[in-house]
C-alpha cells in the first residue's frame, strides 16, 4: 500500500510538473521550435483518428498526409461518415486524455513508452507515403518514444508522455476553439471537418454549432481523465 501511494503522489508531482512545461512552451516563442513538431505530431494523430473510425465503421483507411503547415487530409472510403469525420478532433482529445490515465494510473511507464512507439511505427508504415512529411513525423517521434523507453528513468518518462498527452489533448480543443471562429477555414479545397459534417450529415444545423459540441466533449474528455487518473487517486478513501 505504501508503494501505491508513493506512485500516486509521484504521478502528482509529474502531472503538476508536466502542466507547467506545457505552459512555458505555449507562452514563450523562443520555444517554438519545439512546439512545432509536437503540433505535427497532434495532426497525425487526428488524421489517424479519421481513418480508425472509418476501419472501426466498416470502411477503409487508405492514406493520410500531413502538411509541413500543420494541416493534414485522410483519404478513407465507407464507413460511417456520421462518425468518421468528428473522430478527428475527438479522436485527438481522447488519445491525449487516455494517454494521461495510463501515463498516471500504470506502473511502467517505459513499457507504455514502447508500446506507444510500435503503434505509431505501425500507422506510419501502414498508411503514410515513404519519406513524406507525415512518415517523418511518424518515424521520428517513434524513434523519440523508443529512447524515452531505451535511456530515461521512469520519473523523465512520465513528464515527457504526460506533456505528450496534455499537449495532444489540448491542442485539439484549441483547434476546436479555432474552427468556431473560423467555421468557414479550408484546406484548399477541403473543408474543414464541422463544415464537411454540417454539409453531408446535419445541413440544418450551422457548423458552429457542431464545432461547439466536439469541444465540450473534448473537454469532458479530458477533464474525466485527469479526475480519475490524478485527483481521485489522491482523496483520502
Amino acid at each position: 500500500m505504501l508503494h501505491v501511494a508513493l506512485f500516486r503522489q509521484r504521478a502528482l508531482l509529474i502531472a503538476a510538473a508536466a502542466v507547467v512545461v506545457v505552459f512555458i512552451l505555449w507562452n514563450v516563442p523562443a520555444l517554438d521550435f519545439i512546439l512545432y513538431p509536437l503540433r505535427l505530431f497532434v495532426t497525425f494523430v487526428h488524421e489517424t483518428g479519421h481513418g480508425v473510425a472509418a476501419i472501426l465503421t466498416g470502411g477503409q483507411f487508405n492514406r493520410f498526409v500531413v502538411d509541413a503547415s500543420g494541416s493534414g487530409f485522410a483519404a478513407t472510403s465507407g464507413g460511417t461518415r456520421a462518425l468518421i469525420l468528428p473522430a478527428g478532433y475527438i479522436g485527438a482529445a481522447l488519445f491525449g486524455a487516455v494517454l494521461f490515465y495510463l501515463v498516471n494510473t500504470v506502473p511502467y511507464p517505459k513499457t507504455l513508452a514502447l508500446i506507444l512507439a510500435l503503434f505509431v511505427a505501425g500507422i506510419t508504415v501502414l498508411f503514410t507515403d515513404l519519406f513524406s512529411t507525415a512518415f517523418l513525423v511518424g518515424i521520428g517521434f517513434a524513434l523519440v518514444l523508443v529512447a524515452l523507453w531505451r535511456w530515461l528513468d521512469r520519473g523523465a518518462v512520465m513528464l515527457v508522455l504526460d506533456v505528450l498527452a496534455m499537449i495532444t489533448g489540448l491542442n485539439a480543443v484549441l483547434d476546436l476553439l479555432f474552427l468556431i471562429n473560423n467555421t468557414g477555414a479550408t484546406l484548399g479545397t477541403v473543408r474543414n471537418d464541422a463544415a464537411a459534417f454540417s454539409a453531408e450529415i446535419a445541413p440544418l444545423i450551422p457548423p458552429v454549432v457542431w464545432a461547439l459540441l466536439w469541444c465540450a466533449l473534448a473537454v469532458g474528455l479530458l477533464l474525466v481523465s485527469v479526475y480519475y487518473s490524478v485527483i481521485r487517486r489522491v482523496r483520502p478513501v
